[in-house]
């Protein structure tokens, strides 16, 4: 019982960590069709500023400023880079991305050196929130599932409660028509892209002290951002949600299981020895394959159901 739950909290924590940072973008992909390669990167560069920011004015300033600057990195690159390239189609849309997360690494590197930067959780969220049996599930483990909760509200009740979300889910199938109406269209896409990157800002802020503040962070967490999208569907955002706590609890609950496909063998009497034709595939154990199991859930994903769980745009 005690394990089952501090897994299930630490995996839907995880998860909903995940599901911030992949919904910015789903996001983008949904509204403008553009699939970011450096969307991870805005994630790095949350941690960056937010680390920058609280080493002056503290954790909550840099809640709120790192996000807003990377809002404004967002715009910039959007409306000086990514407009210059759509007339080129998905292809340039993809080299200019791939292109600008090197940059971003680069640039991070120059200001704040290759290694690790001491970027800390704050003294009032540190230490445990409640204990089950002889485990304790931490402040801020409790704290990045609420942030990553009201992200997701808000972004619901704006997308489909306010003016603008209304506007902008037009420009995305009538863009001429709203263009008519007296909206700027490449406005929109620019707000939609900075509210994407901003998205993936806040997972840096909450996400970069919990785990940790490098250069390669955004190398670590890309492809598995990719999983989570193309698993829960190209531009649906129920389904990056589905997918990111289904991937979250996955990771969680099969690094701490330490049996094998060579333990189950031995329940029906079958033993493998180092004779077997691949042993050494047998004998690993769950938790030695947990990093690999997101991509084989994709595969099997992309055989089974290739638009995904609830994906309803083609890429």
């Amino acid at each position: 019982m005690e394990f089952f739950v501090i897994s299930l909290l630490n995996g839907i924590s995880y998860g909903l960590l995940l599901f911030l940072l992949s919904s910015g973008l789903t996001l983008i992909f949904s509204m403008m069709g553009v699939l970011n390669f450096a969307h991870a990167s805005f994630y790095m560069l949350g941690a960056y500023f937010a680390y920058a920011i609280s080493s002056k004015l503290g954790f909550w300033p840099a809640l709120v400023l790192a996000p807003l600057l990377v809002v404004v990195v967002g715009a910039l690159v959007e409306r000086f880079g990514l407009r210059t390239v759509y007339k080129y189609g998905h292809v340039a849309e993809l080299l200019f991305t791939f292109g600008l997360a090197y940059l971003i690494e680069e640039a991070v590197k120059l200001v704040w050196g290759q290694s690790a930067v001491p970027y800390r959780i704050p003294q009032e969220l540190d230490g445990p929130l409640f204990q089950v049996f002889s485990s304790v599930f931490p402040k801020y483990r409790a704290f990045m599932m609420l942030v990553s909760v009201a992200m997701l509200v808000a972004m619901y009740l704006v997308l489909t409660r306010t003016r603008i979300g209304l506007v902008i889910q037009a420009a995305l199938t009538h863009p001429h028509m709203v263009e008519a109406l007296g909206h700027n269209v490449q406005r929109v896409f620019m707000l939609v892209f900075a509210s994407g990157a901003a998205l993936a800002g806040v997972a840096g802020v909450i996400g970069g002290n919990a785990f940790v503040t490098s250069p390669s962070m955004a190398a670590s967490v890309g492809t598995i951002v990719f999983v989570v999208a193309v698993v829960g569907g190209m531009g649906s955002l129920a389904g990056a949600f589905i997918a990111s706590l289904l991937i979250g609890l996955l990771q969680t609950f099969a690094v701490t299981i330490d049996a094998s496909f060579a333990d189950l063998f031995g329940l029906i009497g079958l033993h493998v020895t180092s004779a077997t034709p691949l042993s050494s595939v047998w004998k690993l154990t769950v938790s030695q394959m947990a990093p690999v199991l997101p991509y084989l859930l994709m595969v099997v994903m992309m055989i089974v159901r290739p638009r995904g769980l609830m994906g309803t745009r083609e890429g």
